[in-house]
């Protein structure tokens, strides 16, 4: 149930985004989800989900754009007030803590999709499936996760 994210350090300055997502757009690569902040000096932090982990990794290698593959976890909560405080309830009576979240809607009607990075992913994927939470895998993305 987790998911590989690719993540890379952007320099902060006009057009460095559309450079990426062009490239990769160039390569065929589609986008599933995507999460832009900036940190403390002239670069931003990338979080990409994509359709091709191992080319898009590839690509930006080539780029000189340094990408590291790390793995998250996308649960499936109800669009509606209340719903990620719930699901967060969970983890922290166990202990578990969030090191980083992103959203998105539409992925279905009334729904929306969290995508996490925990402290302890294994652990927080036992909880939430124990909790009944719809958590996505890679082909629900329609993602191909091979590091080749």
């Amino acid at each position: 149930m987790k998911l590989k994210q690719i993540s890379i350090s952007i320099e902060n300055s006009p057009g460095r985004l559309y450079e990426v997502t062009q490239l990769l757009g160039e390569a065929g690569i589609n986008l599933r989800a995507l999460n832009l902040v900036e940190t403390e000096n002239e670069f931003g932090l990338l979080r990409l989900l994509v359709s091709d982990v191992a080319t898009t990794r590839r690509i930006l290698m080539e780029k000189h754009m340094p990408a590291q593959v790390n793995e998250v976890v996308a649960a499936v909560i109800e669009d509606k007030p209340g719903s990620l405080a719930k699901l967060l309830k969970y983890l922290r009576d166990a202990k578990i803590n969030v090191t980083y979240t992103y959203a998105f809607v539409g992925f279905s009607p009334g729904k929306a999709v969290m995508i996490f990075r925990f402290s302890d992913n294994d652990k927080a994927i036992e909880v939430l499936q124990r909790e009944g939470v719809h958590l996505l895998d890679a082909e629900s993305f329609g993602m191909l996760e091979t590091e080749g």
